[in-house]
């Protein structure tokens, strides 16, 4: 078995109370079962602790399967970090790891090999190759192994119960201010300005054109959306309006990603671009002629500011 532990250090003396999952997202029902983690850990004196994998277990039955994710490895396991967890260890889900049963991985990956005292499970969590184990298994299993189980409770807003899946169910409706609030903060998409058919710029509304960075990350259904933008390691922010879609207008082809930046000039050509969805503004449709396209992204413009204004 393989595994990466963040901050890469020499791992803490003493025991762990650990809570276990995919954690795409890291939304604010992953907080939720992290600060009940952080509390009950305090209460035994244990190192709090997030165990997650390499990929989706999908991914090694189905290799073709490509995921829709949230958030990349990289970027999932700096935002555990910063919730607060003292390490947060990835395991590498290989065919060795998919074939163990619950038992086992709790003999000899929790308590063998991350000395884990206290286990804290999602609501909905399942582990182990067999599907008919319950949390009252893994109740029992914990007995034997000295390992205590606790159920996290669900989260709910206004309602509804947050989960990973639901936030992409969101973002791919382009609920982007819903998404926005259950994930605590916007959605990012990362890209890469690639040559366009500069349409923007002959209208006045010089665009970039992205290509998304992670052939994994979600792409927000068509749309205008209210975003803001970083340029590569910049720490300023620029407003921007961005278009999704199929450039109904003009010739109506292949999806296109096009954003375009209040208050910034120069060649964006091969840089790396994140961008900050906000709200949505409006559906992508269809203008009779450039002059009204030209005055509707002229209101797109004000919704924009009018929008992060109250922010």
């Amino acid at each position: 078995m393989q595994m990466l532990s963040y901050p890469r250090q020499k791992p803490a003396t003493g025991y762990y109370a650990a809570t276990i999952g995919c954690f795409d997202g890291v939304h604010s029902g992953h907080h939720f079962v992290i600060s009940t983690l952080m509390k009950e850990a305090k209460k035994r004196e244990l190192i709090p602790m997030a165990i997650t994998f390499d990929r989706h277990p999908r991914q090694l039955f189905q290799p073709d399967w490509q995921p829709q994710l949230i958030t990349d490895r990289g970027e999932r396991n700096l935002m555990l970090l910063r919730t607060g967890v003292s390490v947060v260890t990835e395991l590498c889900f290989d065919q060795e790891m998919a074939q163990r049963s619950a038992r086992e991985f709790m003999e000899q990956v929790l308590a063998r090999d991350l000395r884990v005292r206290l286990l804290l499970t999602g609501y909905d969590n399942r582990f182990g190759r067999r599907s008919d184990e319950t949390f009252d298994d893994y109740v029992a299993y914990g007995r034997e192994l000295g390992i205590e189980v606790l159920a996290a409770t669900p989260y709910d807003i206004d309602g509804e119960r947050i989960s990973s899946s639901l936030v992409r169910e969101l973002l791919l409706r382009g609920e982007v201010g819903k998404a926005r609030r259950y994930l605590l903060r916007p959605y990012t998409l990362c890209g890469t300005v690639v040559k366009g058919r500069q349409v923007g710029r002959q209208l006045g509304f010089p665009t970039a054109n992205l290509a998304p960075l992670h052939p994994t990350s979600i792409v927000p259904a068509n749309g205008v959306y209210a975003v803001m933008v970083r340029i590569g390691d910049e720490r300023m922010h620029y407003l921007g309006v961005m278009n999704i879609g199929h450039r109904p207008t003009f010739d109506g082809g292949e999806t296109s990603i096009e954003v375009h930046l209040l208050d910034f000039s120069g060649d964006l050509y091969g840089k790396e671009l994140t961008v900050s969805f906000f709200e949505r503004l409006r559906e992508e449709r269809h203008f009779d002629t450039p002059e009204a396209l030209t005055a509707q992204m002229q209101k797109d413009v004000a919704d924009l500011q009018q929008i992060i204004s109250f922010i």
